[in-house]
């Protein structure tokens, strides 16, 4: 990848996780790399449960760019396993180990192991924006319509 954005990555706990992997794709076009949970043995996440699981990595990203953090499709559909505030946002400036607000929506507990794959995280670039008061807006073709304006 010649134009791939450098992130700089680092082990919270060096000699404690050596044994989990770094965030990493797991497919050559895949948007989103895989994180794995730090967890110092087996938790089990209640139905309706949210906990907050360590992912062993804290990143420094360039300015002008986020990470997403994003639930995997496999452990939504399967178990009903999700991200709180998905997606959840890694600013440029946070320096902190990533941790993962799993909650389970499923109907029965789910073990998180260690070194399981929990959750993804796809860099992006942003802007900031910078707000002009004014008067009124210009008019658009669907104006203030709002949620199912459209129909069902």
């Amino acid at each position: 990848m010649p134009d791939a954005t450098i992130v700089k990555c680092c082990r919270v706990r060096p000699d404690q996780d050596a044994d989990i992997d770094l965030p990493r794709y797991m497919t050559p076009h895949s948007a989103g790399m895989d994180i794995c949970a730090a967890v110092e043995q087996p938790t089990a996440l209640k139905p309706g449960e949210i906990i907050l699981v360590p992912s062993g990595f804290a990143i420094s990203l360039p300015i002008g760019f986020e990470a997403q953090i994003r639930p995997r499709s496999g452990l939504a559909v399967k178990h009903g396993i999700g991200i709180i505030n998905s997606p959840g946002t890694i600013d440029a400036d946070y320096r902190g180990e990533v941790k993962i607000a799993l909650i389970n929506f499923g109907k029965a507990p789910y073990v998180i192991n260690r070194g399981d794959r929990i959750a993804q995280m796809v860099i992006n670039k942003v802007c900031q924006a910078r707000f002009e008061v004014v008067e009124t807006l210009d008019e658009s073709e669907r104006n203030s319509g709002g949620f199912g304006h459209t129909g069902t």
